[in-house]
């Protein structure tokens, strides 16, 4: 097998997670994980991250996709058996060759921890998560006494995003966050 540990312990993306086989020739369908599947055609290897954290470089031989999933054949993984070894597995690839976002754009993981406040500098908690809900995401965000308070992502409440910072700053209509 075309196979090498990733000894690295840099920031990784995920880009889709293996959840069956398909066929018989060690293909495995994967949910994707990225706004982004055209970054498959230029990518030739991808880092295999077990559910213990573990690392694994595989080749990339082929992929396609199928309902808006992606089929992924591996170097090395030709059968049923050997690509089983993957299913739960997320693939990844260094935070150095994520996709550029446009200027004022932001991936949901960066979100992740920042510290928000309100316009007047109150201290409203740190981000949890990012909802994505079918129309305005959802920032939640987890205050000083660990309720959760949920922000819609509308630029007239979210009024500034510091990534370097991990600040974000909200002009939240009156009640908001008392909810």
């Amino acid at each position: 097998m075309s196979k090498s540990r990733d000894e690295s312990t840099d920031p990784l993306v995920a880009v889709a997670r293996a959840v069956r086989t398909r066929g018989l020739k060690g293909e495995l369908v994967a949910e994707l994980l990225t706004d982004f599947p055209e970054r498959f055609e230029e990518t030739r290897s991808l880092i295999a991250v077990a559910s213990d954290g573990a690392r694994e470089i595989v080749e990339l031989e082929d992929h396609w996709f199928q309902n808006n999933r992606v089929v992924l054949k591996f170097k090395g993984y030709d059968t049923i058996e050997t690509a089983s070894a993957l299913i739960g597995r997320e693939f990844a690839v260094q935070e150095a060759d994520r996709v550029p976002l446009e200027e004022g754009s932001f991936y949901q993981w960066e979100l992740q921890g920042c510290r928000v406040e309100t316009v007047d500098g109150q201290f409203v908690g740190e981000t949890t998560e990012v909802l994505r809900t079918g129309g305005v995401e959802i920032l939640m965000v987890r205050d000083g006494e660990g309720r959760e308070v949920f922000v819609p992502m509308a630029e007239s409440i979210v009024v500034e995003i510091d990534i370097e910072k991990k600040r974000i700053v909200l002009d939240p209509p009156e009640g908001l966050l008392d909810l």
